[in-house]
């Protein structure tokens, strides 16, 4: 089995590094072995599977732009 940094899963999801990693601050996506602990930092080893996993869940995530222009929809939708 092959282990993959963080940067590289990121690279093989099309996603930048940091935005994976705000994914894995906040629990939108699962997040893989942790290989160790420093201070506040941690560094993961990521396997093929753990990667499938997060591509699967990535077109179900609902953030940023798309969701906060909906809002904005809905509301202007109702005060019609």
């Amino acid at each position: 089995m092959k282990g993959f940094s963080t940067r590289q899963a990121a690279k093989r999801l099309g996603l930048h590094h940091a935005t994976l990693a705000r994914y894995l601050e906040v629990k939108k996506v699962p997040a893989p072995t942790t290989v160790v602990h420093l201070g506040h930092t941690r560094v993961y080893a990521w396997s093929e599977t753990d990667i499938e996993k997060v591509r699967k869940i990535l077109p179900k995530l609902v953030n940023g732009r798309k969701t906060r222009y909906k809002k904005k929809a809905s509301k202007a939708a109702k005060k019609k």
